[in-house]
């Protein structure tokens, strides 16, 4: 595997690379987990060549604390992608990712980095822009994979590539998960065995969600109430927000009594909680 940690060496990459070729990149923050395996996979099947990149990005945390304990083992990392085939690895320095100051851009993003995770973490969706972008102009790769775990992550990114004078696809892959239907996450490996079990109440009150939905004509009031029961009753949890919007939009559901089946529209339900200090958040297609 070849790791790249300067613009000149991915230049003389890209040298050789045939005409026609379709490069495609996975951006990662490291902590590697076999939802990265799975974004890889489908990029390897796809690609002529896949690079993948690691770089824990500061202007996306809104918390400095929680960007000094995000989980970090280069050498776990290296060999979790040899492992995979991986053959092009990025890591860049921050000064090659930021070479004038660490501060994130200010795009324009439609209001989508005002709405749920970015009502909660003002910030975080214009250093998401910034970073992609960035990899976008250093790379110039002709497809990104990006989990939809981060479901809002994924619109902003795509409205970030359709921006750039030469438009990359931008391809969304499904969320991988435990066993128990947590979705994996590189926050996962700061959890505690109970605390981890306990987080398989998310999914739990999710699916729950569109059991109900399919039963009952139940209100988001109502429905909010049950799955924070489900969730804060693990005993390990505390849920931070529950939210349903139009899954085409985004757009918050505002009314809390009219039923949610009765919209006829894809509706998502977002989830964050904590677990101790750690963030944990999933989303799911409950109609």
């Amino acid at each position: 595997m070849k790791i790249i940690d300067d613009l000149n060496s991915w230049n003389s990459f890209k040298k050789t690379v045939k005409k026609g070729s379709i490069i495609g990149l996975v951006p990662t923050m490291g902590a590697l987990h076999d939802g990265h395996a799975a974004l890889i996979k489908k990029a390897q099947k796809e690609c002529s060549h896949v690079v993948t990149s690691i770089f824990i990005n500061p202007t996306q945390f809104d918390n400095s604390i929680d960007f000094q304990n995000y989980p970090s083992n280069s050498e776990k990392d290296i060999q979790f992608l040899k492992g995979l085939g991986v053959t092009l690895l990025f890591k860049p320095s921050e000064k090659l990712m930021y070479p004038y100051e660490i501060k994130a851009s200010n795009y324009d993003l439609n209001g989508l980095d005002k709405k749920l995770e970015g009502a909660l973490r003002p910030g975080h969706f214009q250093g998401v822009a910034t970073v992609v972008d960035r990899l976008f102009e250093l790379l110039e790769p002709d497809r990104a994979y990006f989990g939809l775990k981060d479901f809002q992550q994924v619109e902003v990114v795509k409205k970030v590539a359709s921006m750039r004078k030469n438009p990359l696809k931008i391809v969304s892959c499904r969320v991988v998960r435990e066993d128990s239907g947590l979705a994996k996450s590189s926050r996962n490996f700061r959890l505690s065995a109970k605390q981890k079990k306990a987080a398989a109440s998310i999914f739990q009150a999710l699916k729950f969600a569109e059991k109900e939905i399919k039963i009952f004509p139940i209100p988001p009031i109502a429905l909010e109430r049950e799955m924070k029961s489900i969730i804060n009753s693990s005993g390990f949890l505390k849920v931070e927000q529950i939210e349903f919007v139009f899954a085409d939009n985004l757009d918050l559901i505002k009314s809390q009594d009219y039923p949610l089946d009765h919209y006829q529209r894809d509706v998502q339900c977002f989830v964050s909680a904590f677990a101790g200090d750690v963030r944990l958040i999933d989303n799911y297609r409950i109609s």
